[in-house]
């Protein structure tokens, strides 16, 4: 059997072979799924932002309850303090 070479020039109508149509259709489907990719990334692009946004908001709730914290640990050492000079006074 003599095999036929195929070229553009001498074939004007090109037929696709069986390993061209499934590459197109593999193309096909991988340039869908890349756009469903694309928009699933812009989805949780928006909701990280959302997020970030909601924990933004609370940030001055954060400080007033840290400036509490600094206060209340400043009582706690006063008083520490003042429990061993009162102890100290005692011993002597």
């Amino acid at each position: 059997m003599a095999k036929r070479q195929r070229t553009f020039e001498s074939d004007p109508v090109h037929e696709k072979t069986y390993f061209e149509q499934q590459r197109e259709a593999l193309i096909g489907d991988i340039a869908t799924s890349f756009e469903h990719v694309l928009a699933n990334i812009n989805k949780l692009n928006r909701s990280l932002e959302s997020v970030i946004e909601v924990g933004n908001e609370f940030s001055s709730v954060e400080a007033l309850w840290s400036q509490f914290e600094h206060v209340m640990a400043k009582d706690e050492s006063k008083q520490g303090d003042k429990a061993e000079q009162s102890g100290d006074d005692r011993h002597e």
